[in-house]
């Protein structure tokens, strides 16, 4: 079986979401995000998905501060933190999902088209 093939399949597959209402779904612009992000594009990888750039700055945080309370031989924790880094990436993937399809609604401008 040619495992690259099946990979490149699973990347390429339309959202189902997308066919079928013509709007985004919440995780549409994800996996392109995550392809800029490893570029190097920051700002491109934003545009497409902000949750990414977002996950990867809390779990940067997360792991500096483990690694800063080891450092320091006591533990820095604060209940609770780690339910408001998840309300925080709920809250922006509702808010990335509702202008999304509000530009492309109301402006017609499709966010998620490749760059020239």
């Amino acid at each position: 079986m040619n495992w690259s093939a099946v990979i490149y399949w699973i990347f390429r597959m339309p959202c189902l979401f997308h066919l079928l209402t013509g709007l985004y779904c919440p995780g549409c612009g994800g996996t392109r995000a995550v392809k800029y992000l490893f570029q190097g594009k920051w700002g491109q990888s934003f545009v497409y998905h902000p949750l990414v750039l977002y996950g990867g700055a809390a779990l940067a945080l997360e792991l500096l501060s483990v690694l800063t309370s080891r450092t320091l031989g006591k533990p820095l924790v604060r209940p609770g933190k780690e339910i408001w880094l998840v309300y925080g990436g709920v809250a922006l993937v509702v808010l990335n999902w509702v202008v999304k399809n509000a530009v492309l609604l109301l402006l017609g401008v499709d966010l998620l088209a490749e760059p020239l």
